[in-house]
């Protein structure tokens, strides 16, 4: 599933440059990251690097509106990093 910056975001910029899929942007008034990108890192890293970097508990949750299995996971990071092997 993709993760969701929550109200509790302060626009600290910790987690936009830890994005390795370039999900996180600034939007209106807090970060947002693209749930077609956000892959929690799988591909790249044990844990969300996001979530490792944010100053605020809780800030950075999973989005239940885009639930993905690890599965699918994979698969889109294979389709964002790998396509042009495809």
């Amino acid at each position: 599933m993709a993760l969701l910056i929550t109200q509790k975001c302060t626009n600290c910029d910790m987690c936009l440059p830890e994005c390795p899929n370039e999900a996180i942007s600034v939007g209106d008034e807090i970060y947002i990251i693209d749930p077609i990108l956000c892959t929690e890192c799988v591909g790249h890293y044990d844990t969300p690097t996001c979530q490792k970097v944010c100053p605020i508990s809780n800030c950075i949750i999973s989005d239940p509106q885009h639930v993905e299995s690890q599965e699918e996971l994979w698969e889109k990071f294979v389709l964002i990093h790998h396509s042009d092997k495809l």
